[in-house]
């Protein structure tokens, strides 16, 4: 019983000694990047309000957010604390700005975070269809996986193709040097990573093939640890003009089993306010042009407003 208090007394001043290091960054070196002080006018649409024509796939930085489907997870104020990563519906992520989703899935097509379960992915498919219906040159990843423990739907690839077909983008690498325009009408590019399936979608297929959207997860609740572990990551990447897939940096601390405080929102609180700190040190470490798909657990508008403002700089040559 000793040794535990003393662990978790030594794990709370590890987590109160990295969050300073990160406040101390934040209030010494500041948050300020090329684009920091733009607002989109409209977010919604903060895609559209650029030049659909002159746009290119690879000059966007992407918003993104962490288990996207988690809104109505588990039973309220027992389970659904410790899997809910995202406050707002899928639609309401869209509409303040997010472009990147990322949607598990287990065998019965219904959302799950681990072994708890949230509504059926056709409610992610009818929010998705709903929005690209309000909207007209707003382009989303959809990344869809099969959450680790679970055993894919069956025919599920099919089931895409058949409820997002008449807006997906083909699998093709030129994708990444177009514009918006030139992929119209297509607005989703839907990244499948099943789990037991060995075949991967080939150049022309409607699904893209799971090496088309990459990450390195760095599993903690150390917020210094994984902003350094991100940045460590992101420097090992080619610049975003010479990718040809998209490589995701996640804004997020993860509880950890052995630790007390097992909800997620205290927890990723430690890392959350940090975003734009994060941008900032990219472009001080000589990484600003390498950052591309930024995503966080519960994405608010300013979160979505820096990553919108990168790419506003980047259209106009200064980042």
């Amino acid at each position: 019983m000793g040794a535990e208090i003393s662990k978790q007394i030594k794990r709370r001043k590890a987590v109160a000694g990295e969050k300073k290091i990160l406040a101390d960054m934040l209030h010494g070196q500041g948050s300020e990047f090329p684009g920091s002080d733009y607002v989109p006018s409209d977010r919604a649409n903060w895609m559209s309000l650029f030049n659909p024509d002159e746009i290119e796939i690879n000059q966007i930085v992407w918003p993104g957010t962490h288990n996207s489907a988690t809104n109505y997870i588990g039973i309220p104020l027992v389970t659904r604390p410790l899997a809910q990563c995202q406050s707002l519906s899928v639609y309401q992520q869209l509409r303040i700005g997010t472009r990147v989703l990322d949607i598990r899935v287990q065998e019965d097509r219904l959302v799950c975070h681990g072994i708890l379960v949230s509504y059926s992915v056709d409610v992610v498919f009818n929010d998705v269809k709903k929005f690209l219906n309000e909207t007209c040159s707003e382009i989303i990843i959809l990344e869809i996986r099969t959450e680790f423990g679970h055993k894919d739907p069956p025919d599920f690839d099919i089931y895409l193709e058949e409820h997002l077909g008449e807006f997906l983008i083909p699998q093709d690498d030129q994708v990444f040097s177009k514009t918006i325009s030139e992929l119209m009408p297509g607005r989703v590019i839907c990244v499948w990573k099943p789990r037991e399936s060995p075949s991967q979608p080939k150049a022309g297929s409607r699904l893209w093939g799971s090496s088309y959207l990459t990450d390195n997860w760095t599993d903690t609740d150390l917020p210094w640890t994984k902003f350094e572990s991100n940045m460590k990551y992101l420097k090992m990447q080619e610049p975003v003009v010479e990718r040809r897939h998209f490589y995701r940096v996640e804004n997020t601390a993860t509880p950890q089993a052995d630790n007390p405080i097992m909800c997620v929102k205290p927890v990723t609180d430690r890392i959350h306010p940090y975003s734009r700190l994060f941008i900032s040190q990219c472009f001080v470490r000589g990484l600003g042009e390498r950052l591309q798909v930024f995503s966080t657990d519960f994405i608010d508008e300013d979160f979505v407003d820096a990553c919108v403002g990168l790419t506003s700089a980047r259209l106009q040559g200064k980042a």
